[in-house]
């Protein structure tokens, strides 16, 4: 017999080799239909997968993120089947699951696959699926794995197997497909129902541009057609929302191949998103003693040497800039934080003086693969809205808790309410990524760990999420449409004041190490605009809109009184702009619902008269006719 150990603290004792589908049906015949994977021991395992010792067990259904990723990795194996059926010869590269859905890297030789040709690989997919095939897990010697895949001539395969240690290697095989895999997959393939190919790209292998072109296919799958049909429902609605089409329309931002790719280009009405966003951020930091600094765009290299930077992502950052001193060199700025090291470097400081709270708007650079590249919200230059605070160990807890509370602030501001808090840890299996001693990183994460206890925050805890200095606080928040994204951040580090030689005089008279804190409740300004784009479907807070008004005058003999009125509302910083063209009322207000404009001034010759505005409110309707003293008033209550 084996003690099994419930998520609750229960334990129960089972015959050695149960699986994690016998272990659910112990519990109840519902909850064994719907367990498609299990956690055993922190590792995901195939429910299917024997167990044969005393364990930890957390069962996963296609509700949990483990369970939706077991799925839709068992679904690129299922789509891989039926390439290899309709397409013989067909070879493989990776196909792993993704936040919504998997993707597959294939090789097709002479045939090109074309969007028409995924319909008939869904079919084939469904066909496939109805077989109710087991994925069948065995371990094989590297000797036989090579030898099978020289026999299929798939050099990708024998590629990923160099690099695999012998008595590390399984193969999955459903029906007539067996695939090189670490796993876990679901019990078979008849648990999915629905099935939907959503695109085709260029990929290359390995992501390296000098290698084979592959194509890589996109899909997502669910155990119900209803959820598939929710699911598509919700696509269409995020390609309305996509925020590099709605930032085309609204006038936000651009990019040029001259300036470069991944250069955002500030419009005026997106520069005024952007520089309010920032005031309101520079105004909650001010109350709270945050000194703002500048600091430049570029920086020595021996800077980013020191800071432990140049040695993580130097290969991943713009190249060396060479100056006409012989051996000087600068770095495009990938990072704030050892520029702000230096500030604190620049004086001698005192405990008395402590915590220093340094702010920066700092825009970084990092050369991002061209593939990779997605709008704003991945690009290769951004601004961070930085901020690190310099304390003695005894203040971490609660500055920490301060961070916190203006990160979750801010969150609410934005209409983002629904988050969760990761604590990104190290990975124990890996310390070669992260610097610093062990007593450094245990105290750093035990302060996280602490503070957000004390808060009773909702965490959820990620090992091997930490940056490589130290641990953090990611926030992941949910927008309209209930997709996730990381935002905000809080980072505790021992190692950087370590690198940098920081110190401050105590109570004992003596030099110490400060603690560092990094801090961005944004992230940066780019990724943080195209969620908030994305989530309000550019329909901004009233506070926000770059365009917070639009007078519209019947015929231009009333331009002259608009005018007027754009002038005093300016005085009581009510932005707008009146529209002049020779177009109908109706097509003004047509066309103003579509910039999604929040408020509609419509101007005729009896609001002329009558020194008055008519009220029109974007997706409210009309509000009737106000002066401007009681527009300006019914204004205020709205922010």
């Amino acid at each position: 017999m084996i003690n099994i150990t419930f998520p609750d603290g229960n334990v129960r004792q089972y015959e050695k080799g149960i699986n994690s589908i016998d272990v659910a049906k112990s519990i109840s015949e519902g909850l064994a239909r719907n367990v498609i994977a299990a956690s055993i021991n922190g590792e995901t395992w195939d429910a299917t997968r024997p167990i044969n010792e005393d364990v930890q067990i957390n069962l996963f259904t296609f509700k949990d993120a483990q369970g939706k990723a077991a799925f839709w990795h068992s679904s690129a194996h299922l789509m891989a089947e039926a390439l290899e059926a309709l397409y013989p010869g067909t070879k493989f590269g990776i196909g792993p699951s993704i936040d919504n859905g998997f993707y597959y890297d294939v090789d097709t030789g002479d045939k090109t696959l074309t969007p028409d040709d995924l319909l008939d690989i869904e079919k084939k997919m469904l066909e496939l699926a109805r077989e109710k095939n087991d994925y069948v897990r065995k371990e094989v010697s590297k000797t036989d794995a090579i030898s099978y895949f020289k026999e299929k001539e798939d050099q990708y395969k024998l590629e990923l197997l160099e690099e695999l240690e012998d008595g590390t290697i399984s193969f999955y095989t459903q029906g007539n497909f067996t695939d090189l895999c670490r796993g876990p997959h679901i019990p078979n393939t008849g648990i999915i129902k629905a099935v939907k190919l959503t695109s085709l790209a260029g990929a290359y292998w390995r992501g390296d541009e000098t290698r084979d072109q592959m194509t890589r296919i996109y899909g997502v799958s669910f155990p119900k057609q209803k959820e598939l049909t929710e699911h598509l429902a919700l696509i269409e609605e995020a390609k309305k929302r996509d925020h590099r089409k709605l930032g085309k329309e609204l006038e936000l931002f651009m990019f040029s191949q001259r300036v470069g790719s991944g250069l955002p280009i500030w419009l005026p009405k997106g520069t005024q998103l952007r520089e309010r966003l920032q005031n309101f951020l520079r105004t909650e930091q001010e109350k709270r003693g945050y000194k703002m600094v500048v600091t430049p765009h570029i920086g020595g290299k021996d800077l980013y040497v020191t800071s432990g930077h140049y040695a993580k992502y130097g290969e991943d950052s713009f190249q060396p800039i060479k100056t006409p001193r012989d051996g000087e060199e600068f770095l495009l700025k990938p990072m704030n934080c050892p520029h702000h090291c230096e500030i604190f470097a620049n004086a001698p400081h005192s405990y008395k003086e402590l915590p220093l709270r340094i702010g920066e708007f700092g825009t970084v650079y990092r050369y991002e693969q061209s593939g990779e590249l997605h709008g704003l919200s991945r690009v290769r230059g951004f601004t961070q809205d930085d901020a690190h605070i310099f304390c003695t160990p005894e203040q971490v807890k609660g500055e920490f808790l301060d961070v916190l509370d203006l990160t979750t602030h801010v969150l609410n501001k934005m209409g983002f309410e629904n988050f969760t808090a990761q604590i990104s840890l190290r990975d124990p299996e890996t310390p070669e990524k992260y610097i610093g001693s062990d007593e450094n990183w245990n105290s750093a994460e035990q302060a996280i760990i602490d503070a957000c206890s004390e808060v009773d925050l909702e965490t959820v805890t990620e090992y091997g999420e930490a940056a490589f200095y130290g641990p953090k606080l990611d926030f992941m928040i949910k927008d309209a449409l209930g997709r996730s994204w990381q935002l905000g951040t809080i980072q505790v580090d021992y190692n950087l004041p370590d690198r940098f030689e920081l110190e401050y005089i105590g109570a004992d008279n003596a030099p110490h190490r400060p603690v560092m804190i990094h801090r961005a409740p944004f992230g940066s300004m780019e990724r943080f605009i195209s969620i908030l784009i994305e989530h309000t479907g550019g329909k901004f807070p009233l506070w926000l809109a770059p365009d917070q008004f639009a007078l519209l005058p019947i015929s231009d003999r009333l331009i002259p009184y608009c005018k007027e009125i754009e002038t005093e509302l300016a005085k009581h910083d009510i932005r707008g702009f009146i529209d002049t063209r020779t177009e109908s009322i109706g097509k003004k207000i047509r066309d103003t619902e579509l910039k999604k404009v929040p408020i509609m001034l419509i101007i005729g010759d009896s609001e002329k008269e009558a020194k008055s505005v008519s009220v029109r409110i974007q997706g409210d309707g009309d509000k009737g006719s106000m002066s401007i003293d009681e527009f300006v008033s019914y204004f205020q209550s709205l922010i």
